[in-house]
Protein backbone atom coordinates (compact mmCIF):
# COMPACT_ATOMS: atom_id res chain seq x y z
CA UNK A 1 0.00 0.00 0.00
CA UNK A 2 1.06 3.34 -0.48
CA UNK A 3 1.97 6.44 1.58
CA UNK A 4 -1.31 8.18 2.74
CA UNK A 5 -1.18 11.88 1.68
CA UNK A 6 -3.03 15.08 2.79
CA UNK A 7 -4.35 16.70 -0.75
CA UNK A 8 -4.27 19.78 0.96
CA UNK A 9 -0.77 20.22 1.76
CA UNK A 10 0.21 18.69 -1.45
CA UNK A 11 -1.44 21.19 -3.44
CA UNK A 12 -0.22 24.37 -0.78
CA UNK A 13 3.48 22.67 -1.48
CA UNK A 14 2.54 22.31 -5.42
CA UNK A 15 1.69 25.98 -5.41
CA UNK A 16 4.16 27.40 -3.30
CA UNK A 17 6.67 25.34 -5.90
CA UNK A 18 4.89 27.28 -8.80
CA UNK A 19 5.17 31.09 -7.08
CA UNK A 20 8.87 30.25 -6.02
CA UNK A 21 9.72 29.76 -10.08
CA UNK A 22 7.72 32.50 -11.47
CA UNK A 23 9.31 35.02 -8.79
CA UNK A 24 12.55 33.22 -10.21
CA UNK A 25 11.75 34.05 -13.51
CA UNK A 26 10.15 37.83 -12.57
CA UNK A 27 14.21 38.04 -11.01
CA UNK A 28 15.24 37.61 -14.26
CA UNK A 29 13.43 39.27 -16.50
CA UNK A 30 13.24 42.41 -14.08
CA UNK A 31 15.94 42.70 -11.77
CA UNK A 32 18.40 44.98 -12.39
CA UNK A 33 21.89 45.75 -10.25
CA UNK A 34 22.07 49.60 -8.58
CA UNK A 35 24.79 50.59 -10.97
CA UNK A 36 22.59 49.89 -13.98
CA UNK A 37 19.76 51.78 -12.71
CA UNK A 38 21.81 54.71 -11.87
CA UNK A 39 23.58 54.42 -15.16
CA UNK A 40 20.47 54.90 -17.16
CA UNK A 41 19.26 58.01 -14.64
CA UNK A 42 22.26 59.92 -15.45
CA UNK A 43 21.86 59.43 -18.94
CA UNK A 44 18.23 60.32 -18.83
CA UNK A 45 18.94 63.37 -17.08
CA UNK A 46 21.70 64.26 -20.15
CA UNK A 47 19.58 63.58 -22.75
CA UNK A 48 17.05 65.67 -20.92
CA UNK A 49 19.86 68.42 -20.42
CA UNK A 50 21.12 68.32 -24.20
CA UNK A 51 17.62 68.61 -25.15
CA UNK A 52 16.84 71.73 -23.49
CA UNK A 53 19.70 73.16 -24.32
CA UNK A 54 18.33 72.88 -28.00
CA UNK A 55 15.03 74.53 -27.17
CA UNK A 56 14.20 77.93 -29.17
CA UNK A 57 13.04 79.42 -26.61
CA UNK A 58 15.85 78.70 -23.79
CA UNK A 59 17.77 80.58 -26.73
CA UNK A 60 15.91 83.53 -27.29
CA UNK A 61 15.36 84.10 -23.44
CA UNK A 62 19.35 84.08 -23.11
CA UNK A 63 19.78 86.58 -25.71
CA UNK A 64 18.30 89.49 -25.16
CA UNK A 65 19.49 91.64 -28.23
CA UNK A 66 16.52 90.14 -29.91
Amino acid sequence: MGEILNLRSVKKRLARTAQANEAKENRVRHGRDKTAKANDQRAEARRATLLDALRLDAVRRRDPGE
